[in-house]
Parts: structure tokens; C-alpha cells; sequence
């Protein structure tokens, strides 16, 4: 498939770390047509484009908004902390709960490609708790046969969030000291990861673990400026 043919992508988290870096590199490619946002706040200031149609929710009440899922491709960057969730519950509503619906939403309107952002070390056997919702939540998406899903497990973000998290911050100092699959991985880098696997629209399913986002992104034309197109 031609890199060349338009496509429309939704992308729900985007005020997000990793969201807000998907709207703005898919906005700047020449192949995507259209960019639906669906958010909980605005955008931030400086993120308009012509392309970009924003839609603020509840993500609780997402079925209602079932016919803007009528894009090629549909994004799903959500995603919170326990800390945040308030609850191990509250946080499965979001991180499984939602994901899975925003698939089943994409599928319902023919979307043909699913990309997740999913975690390092997602694994639905796993013992730690934020893990194992990750993995199941991953296994729940491929169970529903797109012709196309790519899962991205990125490590620790970097990148400048709206709010503050404290376990972030004593982490990232000494992350880097770690071996390759467990080092930090810049959001752009995960939104360029993601742009590519979508641009290729390639069959199949992918996982694209954090080290090779990390070298996927080495390959890339730069994305800092936001104005140059990526992988025409």
C-alpha cells in the first residue's frame, strides 16, 4: 500500500505525553487526511491545524460517540497511574476497559488499523498488577481480528507532562544505567515509531518493544521541528 494514499486516523489520549506527540506529527504527514481527537481537556495551546477535529468526553460514555470511529485507523495512547485511578478498579476501567472499547468502536465503523501504546513488560501472566491489565488489554485487541495492529511497549517516557510524577522524577536519573531494553524512550519517539508502522499500514500484528522504538527512531527523518513530514 502506498504511503501516498489518504487515510484518517482518531487518536484518543492526546493531551497525553505520547498523544500529544501522535497529533502533532500525524497532522504534519502528507498521507493522513484527517486527525479526530477525542480528549477529556483541550488541546494545548499551538496544536491547531485544519486537520485536526477535536472532540471533548467522557471517556465513560464513548459509545455514544461510535460514528466518529469511521477512520482508517484509530489510536488509543490512554492510559493513567494507579496513583491517579484512585483505585486498582478505576484503573482497569481505563486501562483495559477503555482501550477495549475504543477497539471494538474502531472495528464497528471499519477502521483496518489498531495501534496501541501499551508498557514495557505487558504480560497477562504477569504478578505485578499494572503489567498484567497491560498484557490483557493487549490480548482483548488482537482477539478482535484487525487487518492491521501494531502494540508499542515503550519504558519510562521522557518528555514534559502536564502534571508532575514524582516516581518518574526518582527514576529517570538513574535509568540510564540501565540495560538497553529498560532505558528511557522519548515520547517523540514513540509517536514516530507509531507514525511509521501506520503510514506502512502493513497486515498483521507488530509489538515493537522499547529498544527498537529507540532504533526505529534513529532511522527517522528528525521530528523536533513538527514541520518537516516524516516518512513520505
Amino acid at each position: 500500500m502506498s504511503g501516498r494514499e489518504g487515510k484518517s486516523v482518531l487518536i484518543l489520549g492526546a493531551t497525553g505525553l505520547v498523544g500529544n506527540e501522535c497529533v502533532r506529527q500525524f497532522a504534519h504527514h502528507p498521507a493522513f487526511e484527517r486527525v479526530v481527537v477525542l480528549a477529556r481537556k483541550p488541546l494545548p495551546p499551538g496544536m491547531s491545524s485544519p486537520k485536526v477535529r477535536e472532540h471533548i468526553v467522557e471517556f465513560d460514555g464513548m459509545k455514544d460517540y461510535a460514528t466518529l470511529f469511521s477512520t482508517t485507523h484509530v489510536l488509543c495512547a490512554l492510559g493513567t497511574t494507579l496513583r491517579s485511578a484512585g483505585s486498582k478498579s478505576r484503573f482497569r476501567d481505563v486501562d483495559y476497559g477503555f482501550v477495549l472499547t475504543a477497539a471494538r468502536l474502531g472495528k464497528q465503523q471499519g477502521a483496518r488499523h489498531f495501534l496501541l501504546v501499551s508498557s514495557l513488560g505487558a504480560d497477562p501472566s504477569s504478578r505485578v498488577f499494572y503489567s498484567r491489565v497491560k498484557g490483557e488489554a493487549e490480548v482483548a485487541v488482537a482477539g478482535l481480528s484487525y487487518r492491521s495492529l501494531t502494540i508499542v511497549r515503550p519504558s519510562l517516557l521522557l518528555g514534559t507532562r502536564r502534571e508532575f510524577r514524582l516516581g518518574e522524577a526518582l527514576t529517570k536519573p538513574l535509568a540510564f544505567l540501565a540495560p538497553a531494553m529498560y532505558r528511557p524512550v522519548h515520547a517523540r519517539d514513540v509517536a514516530a515509531a507509531l507514525l511509521h508502522a501506520a503510514v506502512a499500514d502493513q497486515p498483521g500484528r507488530r509489538i515493537i518493544e522499547s529498544r527498537d522504538i529507540r532504533a526505529l527512531a534513529r532511522s527517522l527523518p528528525s521530528a523536533e521541528s513538527g514541520e518537516k513530514t516524516l516518512l513520505s
